[in-house]
C-alpha cells in the first residue's frame, strides 16, 4: 500500500542522453511533501552555487503533487522549477491543466532535466519507456500545433499523451517565455521556458499506467464526497448573480473606507459562472486593477463603459463550452470561438483576469474581440501573460512621454487604446524582431538598455513584471509581492485570500477574521503579519501537494491536511504542518541568499508604492512602508532582515544543516 506519492524521481541528461530513475526516502517527503518543496530540496543540493540560469548547470524540474491523482480534488496542479533567468535566484510557476496525473502515472513523482542538448529535442514517456526524439519537425511551431504534430508522431489518435511545451518565444531565449500545457494552460513566471529553450527541450509528452495508490483510500472517498456535496451550496444563487451586482460591489468599494471581508462561497459562484475574467470591471473600478501601466485610475481613465465591454456576461457570450483542469469540481476554464470580426478564431482558451486586465485596463484597450486574440497569441508564441502585457504598457508610456520614438517602434504608434498597434508589438515580441527584441526580456531588461528616465515606467519586482492587483487595494500582496522567494507572485497571500480562505479554520494561532476594517489600517506596516505568513505557510503546504489556490478559497473548509494523513498515513495536526511549510519557504528563500540576492533586491517599483503617490482615485495620496514591512515579515519566518540568511537557530530547529553549513560553517 502506498502513501500517495510514487517514491522515486526521473533524470534525463540532455548532454548524454542518459535516462535515470533515484529513489527518494521517506523522510525526505515527510519533511518536503512533493511538488515545489521536494524540488527546492534537490535543486538546492544539486545546482551549483552562481550556476548560469541558461547553462547546463542549471536544473529544470517538473512536479507534481503528493496529493494528485489521490481521490482528492482541487489538486491536479503541476509546477515547473529553475533556477530564475528572470530574477536570477529561485524560480518556480504553477500550472492546472492535465500533466499532473500523467507524471505519476509514469511512476515518478518529478522528471528533472540536466545538461542541454546539441539539438532540438523532446521526451517521450509512454509508461516504462521513456527516449529523447529529434524535436526538428516542431521547433519553430507554436504551442498549439506543437501538441498536434507530437501526438501524430507518436499515433495518439485518443490524446493519451499530456504535453507541456515551448512555443517560439522559448526557443528565442525570451526570458519572459513560459510553458504550455494542454493548449492554454500556462506555467508563465519566472522565465522558465527561456530555461527550456536553452537546453534545446521542446515539449514533454507523457503518459502512464502507474497506480496511485494510498494509506487510506476509504477516509479519501469519505472526505472527497462530504466535500463536494458542500460545494454545491447556494448554488441558486448563480441566478442572480451578474454584472450589474458586479458593478455596485465595484463602486462601492471604490467609494468606501472601508474593506469588506469577501464570502467564499459567493466567489466560488463567481468562477463557476465566469471564471476570472468575471471580477475584470469591478477591479477596474475599486482599484484592485492596475491603470494606464499603474498611473491612473480606473473611474477616470478607464470607466465602467470601458471595462465593462470584457468582464463576466460581455465576455462570456463567446464561450463555448467549460474547461476545467484535471480534479476540478468548479471548472473554471472555458473554451471560446469568435466566428466573425477582424480577429476570428476558431478555439482558443478564455482569457483569465490577468490577461484582461494587463492588455485592456492596462493599456487601455477595449476592443474584446482583440483581447481574445491577443490571449491567443502570447498562449501559442509561449510568452507569459503578465510579463508580456507588462511589457507592452511600458512600451506605450515610453512612446507617450517621448522616450521611443515611430523610428525606434518600427512604425508603430504604440498610444493607449491602440489596438492595431498592440497587437504588432506582441507579434515582434514572440518573433524578437526590431523593437520586440528590447522587450522581450522583460521591462527591467528593456529599461536598462533604454535608459532615458524609462525606469520609472517599468514596473517590477526583482526583475519580474507585476501581476494585476496593486498593493495599494490589498497591501498583503506588497509583502508578497517583495518578501516571496518568487517575486512579483500574485498567488501566495494577501489580505484578500486570508478573507476568503478564513485561516483560522486552518491554524490555532490565527487572528479572528473581521468583517470590516479601514483601509487606512490596512496599510500600515505589518497589518495582519500573523495570518499574513499562516496563509504562506498554508501555500507552501498546497504548493506541496498540487493543490488549486482556489480550491482553498471556494466556500467551505477543503480538508487538505485530512486528505495529506489519509494518503500518507502520517498522523500530523495542522499546526504540525506548519514546519513542513516553514522548511519548504526557508529552503527557497536560502536558495535566494546563496544566489546573492539581498533583502530590498525585490522591491517593487516607485510608482507601485505609491511613490509619488496618485493625485486622483482610491488610492489618491497613498504611500505604502515596504521597508518596514519586509522587515517584520523576516523577523515573522526568523530570517535577518539585514543579510537576509535565516537564523542560524532556525535552520538547525527545521534540520536544514547543510544550508546551515554554507552559511554559517
Amino acid at each position: 500500500m502506498g502513501k500517495g506519492y510514487m517514491g522515486k524521481i526521473m533524470w534525463v541528461d540532455l548532454t548524454s542522453k542518459k535516462i535515470s530513475y533515484e529513489d527518494i526516502p521517506d523522510e525526505i517527503y515527510e519533511k518536503f511533501l512533493s511538488g515545489y518543496g521536494l524540488a527546492a530540496k534537490i535543486l538546492y543540493d544539486r545546482i551549483p552555487p552562481g550556476a548560469d540560469a541558461m547553462g547546463p548547470d542549471n536544473i529544470l524540474a517538473f512536479m507534481s503533487g503528493l496529493l494528485t491523482g489521490t481521490g482528492s480534488v482541487f489538486t491536479g496542479r503541476w509546477m515547473a522549477c529553475a533556477k530564475s533567468p528572470l530574477t536570477g535566484g529561485w524560480g518556480d510557476a504553477n500550472c492546472g491543466g492535465d500533466l499532473s496525473p500523467a507524471i505519476k502515472k509514469a511512476g515518478v513523482d518529478g522528471i528533472f532535466f540536466t545538461g542541454r542538448s546539441d539539438k532540438p529535442v523532446y521526451l517521450a514517456v509512454d509508461d516504462k519507456k521513456v527516449e529523447l526524439k529529434d524535436a526538428a519537425g516542431v521547433w519553430g511551431q507554436d504551442t498549439c500545433d506543437t501538441e498536434d504534430t507530437i501526438r501524430k508522431e507518436l499515433g495518439d489518435d485518443k490524446g493519451q499523451f499530456k504535453i507541456a511545451c515551448i512555443g517560439p518565444a522559448g526557443e528565442k531565449l525570451s526570458l519572459i517565455a513560459g510553458i504550455s500545457n494542454d493548449k492554454g494552460r500556462y506555467a508563465g513566471r519566472s522565465g522558465l521556458g527561456a530555461v527550456m529553450g536553452s537546453k534545446k527541450l521542446k515539449a514533454l509528452a507523457v503518459k502512464g499506467k502507474a497506480k496511485i495508490e494510498t494509506q487510506n483510500p476509504d477516509r479519501i472517498k469519505e472526505l472527497t464526497k462530504k466535500y463536494n456535496k458542500s460545494l454545491d451550496r447556494a448554488d441558486f444563487m448563480m441566478k442572480v448573480l451578474g454584472n450589474r451586482l458586479l458593478r455596485i460591489v465595484g463602486i462601492v468599494t471604490r467609494a468606501g473606507s472601508t474593506m469588506m471581508a469577501n464570502p467564499g462561497d459567493l466567489y466560488r459562484l463567481l468562477l463557476k459562472k465566469y471564471g476570472t475574467m468575471g471580477i475584470t470591471a469591478m477591479s477596474a473600478e475599486n482599484g484592485d486593477s492596475p491603470v494606464k501601466n499603474w498611473g491612473g485610475a480606473g473611474y477616470k481613465d478607464f470607466p465602467l463603459d470601458r471595462s465593462s465591454k470584457f468582464s463576466d456576461d460581455a465576455l462570456l457570450k463567446y464561450q463555448v463550452k467549460k474547461y476545467g483542469c484535471y480534479s476540478c469540481p468548479v471548472r473554471c476554464g472555458g473554451i471560446m470561438s469568435v466566428k466573425d470580426g477582424p480577429y476570428p478564431i476558431e478555439e482558443t482558451h478564455k482569457p483569465e483576469y490577468e490577461t484582461l486586465c494587463v492588455f485592456g485596463t492596462s493599456c487601455l484597450i477595449d476592443d474584446t474581440q482583440a483581447l481574445i486574440k491577443v490571449n491567443d497569441m502570447v498562449n501559442r508564441g509561449g510568452m507569459d501573460t503578465i510579463s508580456c502585457g507588462g511589457a507592452v504598457a511600458f512600451a506605450i508610456e515610453c512612446y507617450e512621454s517621448g522616450i521611443l520614438s515611430k523610428e525606434d517602434t518600427g512604425g508603430l504608434e504604440l498610444k493607449w487604446g491602440n489596438t492595431d498597434a498592440m497587437l504588432k508589438l506582441v507579434e515582434k515580441m514572440i518573433k524578437r524582431e526590431g523593437i520586440g527584441d528590447l522587450l522581450a526580456d522583460g521591462v527591467k531588461v528593456a529599461a536598462k538598455k533604454l535608459g532615458k528616465g524609462s525606469e520609472k515606467f517599468a514596473i517590477h519586482a526583482g526583475g519580474q513584471e507585476l501581476p494585476m492587483h496593486d498593493p495599494k487595494f490589498d497591501p498583503g500582496q506588497m509583502t508578497s509581492y517583495e518578501n516571496e522567494p518568487t517575486p512579483g507572485r500574485h498567488t501566495i497571500a494577501c489580505f484578500t485570500y486570508q478573507d476568503l480562505i478564513k485561516v483560522e479554520r486552518f491554524f490555532t494561532d490565527a487572528d479572528s477574521t473581521k468583517l470590516v476594517a479601514t483601509k487606512k489600517a490596512l496599510r500600515e506596516p505589518g497589518a495582519r503579519m500573523k495570518n499574513q505568513v499562516l496563509d504562506s505557510k498554508l501555500m507552501q503546504i498546497a504548493n506541496g501537494v498540487g493543490m488549486c489556490l482556489f480550491g482553498l478559497q471556494c466556500g467551505p473548509r477543503n480538508p487538505i491536511f485530512e486528505w495529506l494523513n489519509a494518503a500518507t498515513g502520517w498522523t500530523k495536526t495542522p499546526d504540525e504542518y506548519l514546519a513542513v511549510a516553514e522548511r519548504i519557504e526557508t529552503m527557497r528563500h536560502s536558495f535566494n541568499i546563496r544566489e546573492g540576492i539581498k533583502p530590498g533586491d525585490f522591491k517593487m517599483t516607485g510608482r507601485v508604492r505609491g511613490e509619488p503617490p496618485l493625485t486622483y482615485g482610491p488610492h489618491k495620496n497613498v504611500t505604502l512602508n515596504s521597508d518596514e514591512t519586509r522587515r517584520i515579515f523576516y523577523e515573522a519566518y526568523g530570517w535577518d532582515p539585514v543579510s537576509g540568511k535565516p537564523r542560524k537557530e532556525v535552520l538547525e530547529k527545521l534540520g536544514l544543516t547543510e544550508v546551515s553549513k554554507d552559511f554559517y560553517g
